[in-house]
């Protein structure tokens, strides 16, 4: 097996693998795509909402915006998010603020809803791990690969920012590694 970077940035990883199967691939962009794990907001409580948009939209809207996850991430961690605003305002993302200051929105220019004169919206949101095989909020990052030759695949990862690019590779090749190792084991 032989392994070529060609884009390593925190948002884009792009490689080329040769000497691999079409199954082998595959594998890495399934769970790529969906058992890795990163912290989305998962449910939110409204105190005041006195826009036209449903509590529902919004809870929504807030849980598709991307999260930094740390390294050292667990699946017991939450982190609650606060948002007070008052219009007339356009609120972002970045009005979100959470009380630990290690994890924060990704990115702060998300748009979450328009409030005209005299509209207030108060809310806390509660960010978990999970997986995508749960809920498309929790995925890290698009994954996709071409097929170059019989053996022979270029990938391309982009990154939505919970984690880098190149870190949802390593977390991929490490579940796979060790559900191998768990099989092996099973075998013996």
């Amino acid at each position: 097996m032989k392994l070529t970077i060609l884009d390593d940035s925190p948002s884009i990883f792009k490689f080329r693998v040769d000497e691999i199967s079409v199954n082998f691939a595959n594998a890495i962009r399934r769970i790529a795509t969906n058992s890795i794990e990163c912290m989305a907001i998962d449910s939110v409580t409204f105190y005041e909402n006195s826009s036209a948009i449903f509590d529902e939209y919004i809870a929504h809207r807030i849980g598709l915006v991307p999260i930094l996850t740390p390294k050292d991430a667990v699946d017991e961690d939450e982190v609650i998010f606060k948002l007070e605003a008052e219009g007339p305002a356009t609120v972002y993302s970045e009005s979100l603020e959470s009380n630990d200051k290690s994890i924060k929105v990704a990115n702060g220019k998300i748009p979450i809803i328009k409030l005209a004169e005299g509209q207030t919206l108060r809310l806390e949101g509660k960010a978990i791990m999970g997986s995508a095989a749960a809920s498309a909020k929790f995925q890290p990052g698009l994954v996709t690969y071409k097929q170059l030759a019989d053996d022979s695949y270029e990938f391309y990862v982009e990154a939505f920012g919970q984690i880098p690019a190149r870190e949802i590779i390593n977390k991929t090749l490490s579940i796979i590694t060790n559900n191998i190792k768990e099989v092996h084991k099973e075998l013996k």
